[in-house]
């Protein structure tokens, strides 16, 4: 069985037990790492400071309300590098405006997903989201 590398960047708290349990409740084999924020995220995705030994995700979940840099500046950062823009970014966050969606994929995130309120419909959005990637999809595993 494939196993994959998601990186989860989100600074709540609540929704990063809860993201992790609907991961793992899909039994596929994931290796989830955090970063609560724009910066760390960076500096996770580009190896700097602690993350100097960091696996490279296979699959990055990015919130866009983050503190010191935001999903948007995050994504548009790693769409714009050679060495990482191959990585799938799917936005996975609370917002429904058009203009975050717009944005989202003007920047080249892969796909955008409200995060559902209820929580049985939000483990299977992940569910569906995990066998997505990967069972149908062939990431790129440099």
């Amino acid at each position: 069985m494939k196993s994959i590398h998601i990186l989860l960047v989100e600074d709540n708290e609540g929704d990063i037990v809860l993201t992790k349990d609907a991961l793992e409740e899909s039994k596929i084999l994931n290796t989830i790492s955090v970063a609560r924020n724009g910066k760390e995220a960076l500096d996770y995705i580009f190896k700097k400071n602690e993350f100097q030994n960091a696996e490279t995700p296979d699959i990055i979940l990015l919130d866009i309300n983050l503190p010191l840099k935001n999903g948007h500046e995050v994504l548009k950062i790693i769409k714009s590098d050679d060495s990482v823009k191959h990585i799938p970014v799917i936005m996975l966050t609370t917002s429904s405006s058009e203009s975050d969606v717009l944005s989202s994929y003007k920047n080249y995130a892969s796909c955008f997903i409200t995060k559902p309120v209820d929580v049985a419909a939000f483990i299977e959005s992940l569910a569906g989201l995990n066998h997505f990637w990967l069972n149908i999809v062939t990431l790129n595993k440099k």
